[in-house]
């Protein structure tokens, strides 16, 4: 029986926050062992997608250009959505199964500011598919190879990360607090120091 495909959805892709961020050295399949709280922000970039028979993405929002100049191919929301398919077997039989997917990605949050936005695009692109299809990513861990905070983002709430990104736990309560900011990339180049901002 096939699956009953709904004409278009979207999803919230917030920005991750790391409340701390430990980075604890470099494993030796070269990612690097960390310890971190993570929250998620209320902004963020939003995904849709439609039924489609062939894979596309379009970029707006006013972060889009960095993305446009770089291509959708390589892009996590396609990259994402290709291997949910592949895994599920229906590549060669996208129509029977749900098919592909047309993406619109608005990009809010600015490109590379640690903040999980690529990752978030990918995890709200695979919400995407499942709402369209009833396709299930599986367990978040499984997709930490593709991108270490997808797990995460897929979880979407509150969360202890380890590992390289793919180890979750449930947070404790996380109140509203005023948040400042320091880059995780800043993070992985130099050590924190109290003191730090």
């Amino acid at each position: 029986m096939a699956r009953r495909l709904r004409n278009s959805v979207s999803e919230p892709a917030p920005a991750k926050v790391n409340l701390y961020l430990h980075v604890l050295g470099r494993r030796n399949d070269g990612y690097h062992e960390l310890q971190s709280l993570v929250a998620f922000a209320r902004d963020g970039d939003r995904v849709s997608a439609a039924p489609a028979d062939r894979w596309s993405l379009s970029v707006d929002g006013p972060f889009a250009s960095p993305l446009a100049a770089d291509g959708a191919d390589g892009n996590l929301v396609l990259r994402a959505a290709r291997r949910l398919l592949e895994e599920d077997g229906a590549e060669g039989d996208a129509a029977a199964k749900g098919g592909k997917a047309a993406f619109t990605l608005t990009k809010n949050l600015p490109v590379a500011a640690g903040i999980g936005g690529g990752s978030a695009d990918a995890a709200a692109a695979l919400r995407c598919l499942h709402k369209l299809s009833g396709r299930s990513p599986g367990p978040p861990e499984d997709w930490a190879g593709l991108g270490a905070d997808i797990p995460v983002c897929l979880l979407n709430r509150p969360a202890l990360v380890s590992g390289m990104g793919e180890q979750l736990a449930a947070a404790p309560h996380v109140p509203a607090l005023p948040v400042g900011h320091r880059s995780s990339i800043q993070g992985f180049r130099q050590p924190f120091r109290p003191g730090d901002g």
